[in-house]
């Protein structure tokens, strides 16, 4: 037996890992670049794993010599741990497992201790394989440390003269984040996009600000990549060095990595050209943050010589959701053409639940996971972080228990919390000229600053309305005004909770000064007024004010414990992109809407054709689906905010790929999901009646087909044995064409289609 052969052997014995044929070609191709395209569930760590050992073992490479890059801290703890149980004879940190930043972080240091700079890291903290590291330290409200979110606050202040909100910090972190991950220059910072007025003047400040220390070099987490990359470019005796010090490299989850990353490691490997790099363009969901996936696409640019194997097998799903996602993901065409496949048994259809509003949502999802008892095995997934309140309010009242990944705090310090608050406050005591101030430009009693200013000046501890009315100039219109907010505060006190929310969103005016807020500023006004609605849920049953505020800081406090959750048996609540990674046996997808997924920037069309950004969300869309194991629920609704919206047009075409309007699947697929239908119309029309949802026909359905100009427009002219290409199934051969139907041989077998159909939504062209 060979070596080979003994070591596939042995690792079948030892850990019952059996590899199929591209995972073993992956582990052999040794020498060289190699782009390891795997698709979801397709065993990639597993492969990983196996090529390190195969190198060590076989190849007699030293582990020191072999270095893994990983896109986060989490997943190189994994890959060490996962080492270490597949080849326990090794010594546990043999093989340089590390994140990207990490790696920079050792170059950077290097680097400026060789050019005598000192440095100083200013946000969170940075671990190294020595277990050094620099921190942020102890807030010291007098000597407040220098950190990187305090710099750019203090900087907006000066450059806007106003505060800067949560929303607004996040906003700028990620557009300096995207601009030194993308290696913009600073004359072309003014043409990326952002929603901060000033953002590139800020930037300038704060690059200044850094290094404006004559003894230290401010330097925050994208520094480290660039000052790594501009080092490994100025040194050559650095550059040597870490040229030599690896003789294999391997990159992880390549798809989520920027330019820069890209760039450190390419001139890593230039002297021996070695690099596997793992990765899927199909799952790339973070080009807002700077990823390139289109390098992937470019690697035979970068690595002539390079091997591209395609790992398409999924072991993680069920027969019914791989196909549907692997028909879905095809919409793309910025992409390597995968088919991936399973050998898993089929279970459950896609679950396509159309329920009448949002607020019925949460209640649906609680309903159903309630009835499970390994709660481990539950995810619910949004796109959007404001989604988990709602579900964290039904089921904490439920008891049932929840980790939330990646809960977001912010939802509890908005301005628009305090506002509501600061209203409630007021129909305690009318006498506070502070609470007043807060709130007098978002109440209709036009109180001007000229206005608050005299009235602040009054100290006699009396009504701040019967005041103004009293010592301060006014205009005509404004005593009665005033004199009316007085009163609905006074009857405020004794109110519930959600009536005192309304009171305050339309009887005192602050829904219509939000309006003109978000008219003034840019605000998105369907999010201000999905936080006003969300606390309406909270309020609800609740029976004073006192009650809502207390609910707040609870809620708040439960969001905090639920990372405490993760190893309980609790159900997971994650957003799309936070949930990349994981799997569960059962998936619901939830707020599957147009306007959020996919969002009204994604629809937009560039010269025609879908976006990139539309490519992404539909790449987000699929890591979602692929994430089930046995059970995937689509959730939409007809009507949001009292407003009425339209399904996900991704939901419209899962139901189309699902039982295709005048095929033959249809009467099948609508009976395997427990009706009588004989028919898609009858399919439809029982939805509707179980669901209180709107019937899909084909003039609804066409909508999620992007404009093909290549589109077949007449079948006049096709004969049998002609190659024609669907835009989901790909390509096939006309077998038969009637006045209704046409018939097409795939690779996954014949297909009769309606002809009406495929011409009307422009699904065929010839190949």
């Amino acid at each position: 037996m060979s070596a080979t052969s003994d070591f596939f052997a042995r690792k079948k014995e030892e850990l019952g890992v059996v590899l199929n044929e591209v995972q073993k070609q992956a582990v052999l191709h040794t020498e060289g670049a190699l782009l390891l395209l795997a698709s979801p569930g397709s065993g990639k760590t597993t492969t990983i794993i196996m090529r390190i050992g195969y190198l060590i073992e076989v190849k007699r490479v030293h582990p020191s010599r072999i270095k893994a890059v990983t896109f986060s801290k989490a997943s190189a703890l994994d890959m060490k741990d996962r080492f270490s149980r597949f080849f326990p004879e090794q010594p546990t940190g043999s093989v340089d497992f590390s994140t990207i930043h990490s790696l920079a972080f050792e170059v950077m240091r290097e680097y400026l201790r060789h050019n005598r700079m000192s440095f100083q890291i200013i946000e969170g903290a940075v671990e190294t394989e020595e277990g050094e590291g620099e921190s942020e330290g102890v807030f010291d409200v007098n000597n407040p440390p220098l950190h990187k979110k305090l710099i750019l606050r203090d900087i907006y202040r000066k450059v806007r003269g106003d505060n800067i909100t949560e929303e607004q910090m996040e906003e700028l972190t990620t557009y300096i984040s995207f601009i030194k991950n993308k290696l913009v220059p600073e004359a072309e910072w003014g043409g990326v996009k952002c929603e901060i007025q000033d953002a590139p003047l800020i930037l300038k400040e704060y690059e200044a600000f850094k290094r404006s220390r004559g003894d230290k070099l401010l330097v925050d987490y994208d520094d480290m990549l660039v000052i790594a990359n501009r080092a490994l470019e100025q040194s050559n005796e650095l550059l040597w060095k870490y040229q030599n010090k690896f003789d294999y490299v391997l990159t992880d989850e390549s798809q989520d990595t920027s330019l820069v990353q890209h760039a450190i490691i390419e001139k890593l490997v230039r002297r021996h050209g070695c690099l596997c790099v793992v990765a899927d363009d199909d799952q790339s969901i973070y080009t807002w943050r700077a990823a390139e996936p289109q390098y992937l696409l470019d690697f035979k640019q970068v690595y002539p010589d390079a091997a591209i194997l395609k790992m398409e097998q999924n072991y993680r799903s069920s027969r019914n959701i791989v196909s549907i996602a692997n028909r879905f993901i095809k919409r793309n065409r910025n992409r390597y053409d995968k088919n991936m496949f399973t050998r898993n048994p089929g279970s459950r259809p896609i679950q396509i639940k159309n329920l009448a509003d949002y607020k019925v949502q949460a209640k649906y999802v609680a309903d159903k996971v309630a009835l499970i008892e390994n709660l481990r095995e539950a995810a619910v997934l949004y796109r959007n972080n404001s989604s988990s309140i709602a579900l964290m309010n039904e089921f904490d009242r439920r008891g049932i228990p929840f980790y939330m990944k990646d809960g977001d705090n912010r939802f509890f310090s908005h301005w628009i919390l305090e506002d509501i608050l600061n209203f409630m406050r007021m129909a305690y005591t009318d006498k506070r000229p502070d609470l007043l101030e807060k709130i007098h430009t978002k109440l209709n009693g036009y109180i001007t600053k000229t206005q608050m200013a005299a009235l602040a000046r009054i100290q006699n501890n009396e009504s701040v309305f019967d005041n103004l009315i009293r010592y301060v100039p006014l205009q005509d219109y404004q005593p009665k005004q005033l004199t009316e907010c007085k009163e609905t505060f006074a009857t405020m006190r004794e109110t519930a909770p959600r009536s005192a929310i309304r009171t305050i969103r339309y009887k005192l005016g602050y829904e219509r000064a939000l309006e003109k807020m978000c008219e003034r500023l840019g605000f998105r006004k369907e999010n201000l007024i999905g936080i006003l609605n969300t606390l309406e849920d909270i309020a609800d049953g609740l029976e004073t004010l006192e009650d809502f505020a207390s609910r707040l800081k609870y809620l708040e406090a439960v969001m905090k414990a639920s990372k405490r959750n993760k190893k309980t048996n609790a159900v997971t609540f994650s957003t799309l992109h936070s949930a990349k990674g994981l799997e569960f046996e059962r998936v619901y997808m939830i707020d599957l809407i147009d306007g959020i997924i996919p969002s009204n920037d994604d629809m937009k069309k560039v010269d025609g054709e879908a976006s990139p950004e539309m490519e992404e969300a539909v790449r987000l869309f699929y890591v979602g689906m692929t994430r089930a194991k046995e059970l995937l629920v689509l959730l939409t609704y007809g009507n949001r905010d009292g407003e009425e919206v339209k399904e996900s047009q991704f939901l419209t075409a899962v139901r189309h790929l699902q039982a295709p309007i005048g095929s033959e699947r249809a009467p099948v697929a609508a009976a395997a999901e427990g009706g009588s239908a004989r028919t898609p119309e009858a399919a439809a029309r029982r939805h509707k009646k179980a669901e209180g949802t709107v019937t899909i026909t084909e003039g609804t359905a066409k909508s999620f087909v992007p404009p093909n100009p290549n589109a077949l427009k007449s079948f006049a002219d096709l004969q049998p044995g002609e190659r024609l290409k669907h835009r989901v199934f790909g390509g096939g051969e006309l077998v038969a064409l009637d006045r209704d139907f046409i018939e097409i041989r795939f690779t996954t077998g014949i297909r009769k289609l309606s002809a009406a159909a495929c011409l009307e939504m422009g699904l065929l062209e010839l190949e």
